[in-house]
């Protein structure tokens, strides 16, 4: 019965569909290449619907319009034919010249080498654990998991997959409910295409033109604003229905501790730091090997360790002072409070205030009517003194023979070379200011950042019991190398150490060394994970060679004209627009996928943001957090069926789709909140790239 609704719902809406491309035949009088193109539209997605391969779907469709643009143009069947197929070889061509499509495959090999380490298990485990005390500490753990892991690997299907074969059955037993419990692994699980390095960003980018890496740095904190209402909304529900999600017993909080812990005579409850160091100067620790105790001891100190590396190294940026410079670039005018020339015995300029000048009137012959004279018999006679180009006076010239300073040059200091001991060296080149303090006080925000960690640092050390410190070494074993991964990936991006691709090359070269260091790296793993790469990678890029045919078809067709028309003829505000296409893509996530909007509607939209001052950026941003509701929208609802698959058969696709009800009314309050505060997104781009 379950199936049946479905299909009857996927026909109501192709019914739809072709319902309005009728209505359009019929009451448009003469039908425009214009039209043709928006009938090609709505023959695409009923064909796609129908599960027909999106990607040649896409290029069958716009090769045979395209035909009938050309065609209907005035060529021949012959010219028309050959247009075609120039077509289809120039748009591929150019897609497969996109060098930003090299991190598609990269990204996505992490993702399934990463998925083969066999961390999720160790992950969820020491989360839970860590996480005990929180209410519904599954739950919330199990979004925590997801979206450390999705984005890690960045696959949808894998993430929910896993989780379902491992947090679903630990739910249940627990008390959890169904519904609360799937919601929970399928939003959590789809976070993997909004948080970076995420595949849907990098073909957004591609067809919309806009930087991955801006990209990369608006979608990170829109991504944790959304973990987080997902993980705020499981809480408050865990604290007004405990039923629903009922705490976990004393029996499931218990971590056995190590064989020489129990030895030395270590109990759960007890302070790590003080009984190991007691342990290591009493003689309860006979047989127990020191180096053992002191490397628990390095693992406890670890954070305070790291703390005092991070204040330090704070400490040290926050009071140093940047050396100011004076820039010095050919010769100085004197006799101003600008610095002096470069070189005491240089030639300089008289003190005016407008460089070498003709004296006033220009240049004079000398008062004589007999031209110029020879004074004396010798030499020629020089003007007489104007308030032009002059000579100094010879008493002003040293007896070494060189040229004096000019009157009202500043006296020169001898230490620095320079008039006024402005810091300018004899060689010219800029050096820093005299006498400048080399530190500075430390700022208020640092004492008090410094004091909070302090405060938290004490805090973790009251409550590190040796209980606590086994779930530290899970985590550290488990959570601390994908962040390291992650950050590293990340980070190298956002700060421009490295483009998209070379950050996903060492993703996957991350990827390899994390494989290798949980031994899980071999032959067959890595022939799997290359297998199901070529195919990932195959499959987005025949999707944008179809993308690109169908864009020209419809562009030819004159469809983009028409819909831009329509467009502007609702005399729409910005805000109305956003809402428009928000909602439009919405409700094409019920039918379609997110690779299937992006590759076939966003060129529609893009050309449309000019007209609205909306920034692709922004947008991008916006259609990120709204293409979430792609995999959590019946009846093409993927992550569903991903965990279905791997549920116990009481679990039905009813009860998985109710519990994705909640999630998908928080994604849209994510995308209000982000509407309303920009900055979520945009702050992050514009503080890096300025």
């Amino acid at each position: 019965m379950t199936i049946r609704k479905e299909l009857w719902f996927g026909f109501i809406l192709m019914g739809l569909i072709v319902a309005a491309a009728i209505g359009m035949v019929l009451s448009v009088g003469t039908m425009t290449n214009g039209h043709y193109g928006l009938l090609m539209l709505s023959l695409v997605v009923v064909a796609i619907m129908l599960g027909f391969p999106t990607a040649f779907t896409l290029m069958g469709m716009g090769m045979m319009f395209a035909y009938f643009a050309y065609h209907s143009g005035g060529q021949t069947s012959g010219g028309a034919l050959k247009q075609t197929l120039d077509l289809m070889v120039q748009r591929a061509f150019a897609v497969m010249g996109n060098d930003v499509l090299i991190s598609i495959p990269l990204f996505v090999f992490m993702g399934y080498l990463v998925e083969r380490a066999n961390l999720i298990e160790k992950l969820f485990k020491s989360l839970h654990l860590s996480l005990a005390r929180v209410p519904g500490s599954l739950a919330v753990a199990t979004l925590v998991t997801c979206a450390v892991f999705a984005t890690a690997t960045g696959i949808v299907g894998a993430v929910v997959t896993l989780m379902g074969l491992l947090a679903l059955p630990q739910m249940l037993r627990g008390g959890y409910d169904v519904r609360v419990s799937a919601g929970a692994i399928t939003a959590g699980g789809c976070l993997g295409i909004l948080i970076p390095p995420s595949v849907l960003l990098i073909v957004y980018g591609a067809t919309a033109g806009v930087s991955v890496v801006k990209l990369y740095a608006g979608a990170f904190f829109p991504g944790l604003m959304l973990a987080g209402l997902y993980i705020v909304y499981v809480i408050i529900l865990a604290k007004i229905k405990p039923a629903l999600m009922p705490p976990l017993t004393a029996e499931q909080r218990f971590v056995p501790l190590p064989g020489p812990l129990l030895k030395a005579g270590a109990t759960q409850a007890q302070r790590a730091v003080p009984a190991l160091i007691a342990l290591l100067k009493g003689r309860r620790n006979e047989g127990v090997d020191s180096g053992y105790l002191l490397g628990q001891l390095g693992i406890a100190l670890a954070p305070a360790l790291l703390f005092v590396a991070v204040a330090l190294w704070s400490y040290q940026n926050v009071t140093q002072v940047a050396s100011v410079e004076v820039a010095v670039q050919g010769l100085q005018r004197m006799g101003d409070s600008e610095a002096a020339p470069a070189s005491s015995g240089g030639l300089a300029e008289p003190p005016m205030s407008g460089g070498l000048q003709e004296p006033a009137g220009g240049l004079k012959e000398p008062p004589s009517n007999t031209g110029l004279q020879e004074p004396g018999g010798g030499g020629l006679k020089e003007p007489p003194s104007s308030p032009g180009l002059s000579e100094p006076p010879a008493a002003a010239v040293p007896a070494t023979g060189g040229l004096s300073e000019p009157p009202g040059a500043a006296p020169v200091n001898p230490s620095t070379g320079a008039a006024g001991g402005s810091g300018v060296s004899p060689s010219g080149s800029a050096t820093p200011a005299a006498e400048a303090p080399s530190r500075q006080p430390a700022t208020r925000g640092y004492w008090i950042g410094l004091g909070a960690g302090a405060v938290a640092l004490v805090g973790f050390y009251l409550l590190l019991s040796f209980a606590r410190l086994e779930i530290f070494k899970m985590l550290l074993a488990s959570f601390f190398p994908l962040l390291v991964l992650i950050l590293a990936v990340l980070g190298s991006i956002v700060f421009g150490l490295a483009t998209p691709t070379e950050a996903a090359a060492v993703g996957a070269f991350g990827g390899f060394l994390l494989a290798a260091a949980y031994r899980q790296l071999n032959f067959t793993m890595v022939k799997e994970s290359v297998f199901l790469t070529a195919k990932t990678s195959a499959m987005v890029c025949w999707l944008f060679v179809g993308s690109a045919i169908f864009s020209a078809a419809f562009a030819l067709l004159g469809g983009q004209d028409l819909v831009e028309k329509w467009v502007l003829g609702m005399n729409l505000t910005k805000t109305e627009f956003l809402i428009l296409s928000q909602v439009i893509i919405f409700v094409l996530g019920w039918p379609l996928e997110w690779t299937e909007i992006i590759v076939i509607f966003m060129p529609i939209f893009i050309p449309l943001l000019d007209n609205f001052g909306v920034d692709p950026l922004f947008f991008g941003l916006l259609v990120a957090l709204n293409l979430q509701t792609a995999f959590l929208s019946p009846p093409v609802a993927m992550s569903a069926f991903y965990l279905k698959g791997v549920a116990p058969k009481h679990v039905t696709l009813n009860q998985i789709f109710a519990g994705m009800m909640p999630f998908m009314g928080i994604q849209v309050l994510a995308i209000v909140l982000l509407y309303q505060f920009p900055a979520i997104g945009l702050w992050l781009p514009e503080v890096l790239y300025k």
